[in-house]
């Protein structure tokens, strides 16, 4: 097959188009032919290289997948059929996956993260990755969705516990996590409130359903949320930029507001004013990826069109390395996707 893999850390022009060896599915296991791959910062880190996280090499990135079935065990997914994958991986057997909390599987992994992933015209799954795709959902759509908007999900349904008519923050509209976000705040009910960094891009976030949207470059954002909620801070920030703007999210909450974070693309390294934070009795939550019944659920909103994946740009599978320095770049609006067909 063709792939595009890395056989050493570093820029984009690390990645490699070249010929792979095909995966051959074990017991428990299918093969994909891959359709679409959206990308994720994951990616990046990994090809960059992540500290005491070793990366098997060569290496195909990519979690989020969609495409027809080749060789399955399980009759119920025959030859042909269109799925789109779940991008979390557990064993199935520990407390936590038996307790339907598979994210906090000791052995949890991500796919594309130690193990290959889509970036390849076919890819070995475990069975219980497999999600039905209906017709009507192009594999384009469908690689955008699973990944940012399971964590959108996780963060603001499951650990924010986001209630109808409260006060959302959400940093970074032109994100994977930030565009999910703002349409499944919208979604349930909350006034939504988005940043970023360009007119367009703060045009796209209202269409999306944000009430107002904030120029995290040229404006004061403590000091806008403010004005637009009379005084009173969010309730929710979803927060995953990190170091750049850890400590303006944190002043926008209101009393009693939970911030919850997904990651660090700006650093990890973040301070905290005790004081306010038992004073004001704020809740600083962590979140990583989401179930398997948490992406089922936010899939029904997807395929019956209320939730729906805005897609930057796509780029054939051996132009990834032009992908990876468009998400460099700070450039898009939505997921860009890999066309594997």
């Amino acid at each position: 097959m063709k792939a595009v893999r890395f056989h050493r850390h570093g820029g984009p022009e690390v990645l490699v188009y070249e010929e792979a060896p095909d995966p051959l599915a074990r017991a428990g296991e299918a093969v994909v032919r891959v359709r679409a791959c959206a990308l994720n910062h994951l990616d990046l880190f990994q090809r960059r290289g992540i500290d005491r996280v070793p990366i098997p090499l060569p290496h195909i990135s990519g979690a989020d997948v969609a495409g027809e079935i080749v060789a399955c065990e399980d009759p119920e997914f025959g030859a042909g059929r269109r799925v789109l994958l779940q991008p979390g991986l557990s064993c199935g057997r520990c407390v936590a996956c038996l307790g339907g909390r598979d994210n906090e599987c000791p052995d949890y992994d991500v796919l594309g993260y130690r193990r290959d992933g889509g970036y390849a015209e076919l890819i070995r799954v475990p069975l219980q990755n497999l999600v039905p795709l209906p017709d009507t959902i192009g594999f384009l759509e469908a690689a955008a969705f699973p990944l940012t908007f399971l964590t959108a999900w996780h963060m603001l349904i499951t650990r924010a516990a986001l209630k109808a008519g409260e006060d959302v923050l959400v940093l970074g509209a032109g994100s994977g996590v930030g565009q999910a976000a703002i349409q499944i705040a919208w979604l349930y009910g909350a006034r939504v409130f988005a940043t970023a960094g360009s007119a367009e891009k703060l045009a796209q976030a209202r269409q999306l359903g944000a009430y107002e949207a904030i120029d995290h470059y040229a404006q004061d954002l403590p000091g806008a949320i403010q004005r637009f909620t009379s005084g009173r801070g969010v309730d929710v920030v979803v927060e995953h930029v990190g170091q750049a703007t850890w400590e303006r999210s944190v002043r926008c909450l209101a009393r009693g507001g939970r911030l919850v974070t997904c990651g660090a693309t700006t650093g990890h390294e973040a301070r905290l004013d005790l004081r306010f934070l038992f004073s004001r009795q704020y809740s600083l939550l962590g979140s990583y990826m989401g179930t398997k019944a948490e992406l089922l659920r936010a899939a029904q909103f997807f395929f019956s069109g209320q939730l729906r994946p805005v897609i930057d740009r796509t780029f054939p599978l051996a132009e990834a390395a032009e992908a990876h320095r468009r998400l460099e770049g700070h450039e898009h609006f939505g997921k860009i996707v890999l066309d594997v067909s």
